[in-house]
């Protein structure tokens, strides 16, 4: 009999985000796959989950893939967690649910924080319609991704390390326009959460003259004509 994947939020930053159930399938798991266990340790203690941890990751993912299904159809339950968000949300996930999908294995997703969702809801921008980039090349493939968005007229999130956020910013703002709107979210659900909105240009202004520290969520206006 086959056993189980879930997919687990984790908290984006204030820990109290994480939910009831999400602990109780963490406790109930054979093993928890973690993004970096070292991190992942510091959020198992608080909420006192002694499952065994195994790394999964992008550089390993491949590897890996093949001897978690083998442990699934032997009837293991197994929980996939990435160092915050959602599994599968531009971070490792993925190859696992389409592995598990194709040996008939039971897959669920817990309801539960991911990072774009708030960052969208508050930008004051459109968000009944929506296009999820992610985060973009960092060189091959950057220019064609930009221009493949030129057109674009649904509300657009990208993903952003901090120390990257000031090209970002420059290079939406050399290709969309100067004055295209835009929202950039950091340290969700933390201590210092900022939303910061204006344009394209006034944002890379801020970005130059402060030092933004924090993962960043990026929302910018879809085309108007």
């Amino acid at each position: 009999m086959s056993g189980k994947l879930f997919l687990v939020p984790t908290p984006i930053g204030n820990l109290k985000d994480m939910t009831f159930r999400a602990v109780e399938i963490l406790k109930e798991s054979d093993v928890v796959l973690a993004e970096d266990t070292r991190n992942s340790g510091i959020l198992l203690k608080h909420y006192e989950i002694s499952t065994p941890m195994r790394s999964y990751h992008m550089h390993n993912e491949h590897q890996a893939t093949e001897d978690i299904i083998r442990q699934l159809k032997d009837g293991q339950i197994i929980s996939i967690i990435t160092d915050a968000g959602t599994p599968g949300i531009s971070d490792p996930g993925y190859l696992l649910v389409k592995e598990c999908v194709a040996n008939n294995i039971v897959v669920e997703c817990l309801p539960g924080a991911t990072a774009f969702v708030p960052a969208l809801v508050v930008s004051g921008l459109t968000n009944n319609e929506f296009t999820f980039v992610g985060f973009l090349p960092v060189k091959k493939g950057r220019k064609t991704k930009l221009e493949s968005l030129l057109t674009e007229k649904k509300t657009m999130i990208f993903y952003e390390s901090p120390h990257k956020i000031g090209k970002t910013l420059k290079d939406l703002a050399e290709n969309f326009g100067a004055d295209r709107k835009a929202s950039l979210s950091r340290e969700i659900s933390k201590k210092f959460e900022e939303t910061l909105r204006g344009t394209l240009t006034e944002l890379m202004e801020i970005s130059e003259k402060r030092n933004l520290k924090g993962e960043m969520v990026l929302i910018v206006e879809g085309a108007t004509h």
